[in-house]
């Protein structure tokens, strides 16, 4: 089998017997017949000699397939006795259980992307540099629309990450330049790293503060760009059976979906997600004690906050029992905070359980400083079913009581960190305390998460979605109440190449009127429920 992996997670392809769903491989214009599915030796002599040629005929080649053309001579893609793959892509978005915070330990090789770019690549100079040294670049365009009930900009909120009502967009347009560690040999220390550059309306989900966050906090863009992703690893095989060091910025390593889109069964996002961490910046280590369990712990500045906020501190005009001095730390949540994680992966594969304490402090009101304590699930049923589940309960403490008069007042003199003065579009919340004589309380979020999946066939998987969200001081969402959502979507993959993504999604909110309206421009909420039908496609490259 050739293993390939695809936005971090591992995939694998089936080999040229797979094939047997697609229509026959065509030639390319002016070729003598030959096809790599069946024989792999040909594939030079079907792409072509020159670039563009060899791009276009490598989306040619895969069209209707369901995996790569199988390199005979290609190491194995995971060690021997390794609990087996529990699913495949496509058609569903990984084939390990998601976990965070490294790459995938025993199931990686270097330069294993499928990649029509570095295909296109292979026989110039440049590419033999590149596959010499493991270095691959490659990504993907994603664009997408949605109808909404909605009607106001930004209305669709809390519902994400079509945030516009009634629209089409960019949603990310993002390029990896990685070098994966070799995670299946033992026996030698390897190393890795990644550069991925994101742009599209989708930035607001990766924005952190300190670092090109202008756009979203002083100028409310609709389109930006942000490093989501920008790290080391380090691959020490001889400690149990592997410790990977990952450091730098990367995505916070619970949840079953991810920022990146071809991550994900569905174009939206659950609300579980989208108002949770997002990125940490920091040291992350794993160890794979064994086949079945690994353990991790990190060490960051905590949430969606650069290194360099840490400490600093801003004028306080308007001093008061929150921030009592002439001035204040621009991010109080930006502090060192740790990680751990525990997962178990079942010997046949089909069960995974991952706890995780994600950017523990002290918990004060900061940016983002979320104090996230859950579990993700995952069962595989049988070839075609398998169910994910999530649930965690997150906090933030002092945060300022939007039902406080003194508070407010104190608020709107830019007597906080996050007062209009210093942050006027997208700031952190504030809470809607029980008792509107404290000053400031603890918000927190209880949240519980689900996806049933189906198989419909090598090409086609339909997910069904459907979670409880609990607000319960509205400091995530703007409005205190309980949530439910449900949708069901299609992922379709025309090739491993490109896929697109149409779905239903319905939401309400029971306690308070939570969807279209935009805080930003002071427009209220006036309703209780959005119906959203949307879609998006995913071209790779």
């Amino acid at each position: 089998m050739r293993k390939y992996l695809l936005a971090g997670v591992s995939l694998v392809a089936m080999g040229a017997g797979s094939a047997a769903v697609a229509a026959d491989t065509l030639p390319p214009v002016g070729k003598t017949f030959c096809d790599p599915y069946k024989n792999y030796a040909c594939m030079d002599s079907y792409l072509g000699q020159d670039f563009l040629t060899r791009f276009i005929n490598y989306y040619r080649l895969e069209w209707g397939h369901e995996s790569a053309p199988s390199d005979p001579k290609a190491p194995p893609s995971r060690r021997d006795g390794w609990p087996t793959t529990p699913q495949s892509t496509p058609p569903m978005p990984f084939t390990e259980w998601p976990y965070g915070g490294s790459t995938s330990i025993g199931v990686t090789r270097p330069g294993s992307i499928d990649s029509p770019l570095m295909n296109a690549l292979g026989n110039t100079k440049l590419g033999e540099a590149m596959s010499d040294s493991h270095i691959q670049v490659y990504g993907w365009v994603n664009a997408g629309g949605n109808l909404s009930s909605s009607t106001v900009r930004g209305g669709n909120a809390p519902a994400a990450y079509d945030y516009n009502p009634n629209t089409v967009q960019l949603d990310q347009a993002v390029l990896y330049i990685e070098r994966l560690p070799d995670t299946v040999q033992k026996d030698h220390i390897d190393w890795g790293f990644r550069i991925a550059p994101i742009y599209g309306e989708n930035y607001r989900y990766t924005t952190a503060y300190g670092l090109w966050s202008n756009q979203l906090l002083n100028q409310n863009r609709n389109y930006g760009y942000d490093v989501p992703m920008a790290y080391g690893e380090v691959f020490i095989p001889w400690l149990a059976d592997g410790l990977l060091v990952r450091f730098g910025r990367f995505i916070s390593i619970p949840d079953i979906e991810a920022q990146l889109a071809p991550n994900n069964y569905m174009y939206t996002h659950s609300m579980t997600y989208t108002f949770d961490n997002y990125t940490n910046t920091g040291i992350q280590t794993t160890l794979a004690v064994n086949k079945n369990w690994m353990v991790q712990v990190g060490l960051s500045v905590g949430s969606d906050t650069m290194p360099w906020n840490s400490g600093a501190k801003i004028a306080n005009p308007s001093p008061n029992p929150l921030f009592p001095n002439s001035t204040m730390l621009k991010d109080p949540g930006a502090i060192p905070s740790v990680t751990a994680g525990v997962r178990w992966t079942s010997d046949s594969g089909n069960d995974s359980v991952y706890v995780v304490a994600d950017a523990i402090n002290g918990g004060t009101w900061g940016y983002n400083n979320l104090q996230w304590y859950g579990l993700t699930a995952y069962h595989k049923f049988n070839d075609q079913w398998h169910i994910s589940f999530e649930t965690y309960n997150l906090h933030q403490n002092n945060v300022l009581n939007a039902n406080n008069p003194a508070a407010m007042a104190a608020f709107l003199a830019g007597g906080t960190p996050f007062s209009p003065q210093y942050v006027p579009f997208n700031a952190p919340g504030l809470a809607q305390c029980n008792s509107a004589a404290v000053f400031a309380c603890t918000a927190s979020v209880q949240t519980y998460l689900a996806y049933l999946n189906y198989k419909a066939s090598p090409l086609d998987n339909i997910s069904y979605r459907i979670e409880f969200y609990d607000d319960k001081q509205g400091q995530r969402t703007g409005t205190k109440t309980r949530y439910v959502e449900t949708g069901i979507g299609w992922q379709h993959w025309f090739s491993p190449q490109i896929e697109i993504r149409p779905e239903v999604s319905y939401y309400r909110s029971l306690d308070a009127n939570a969807f279209n309206g935009n805080g930003n421009l002071g427009i209220a909420p006036n309703k209780n429920f959005a119906l959203i039908g949307s879609a998006d496609i995913i071209i790779h490259f």
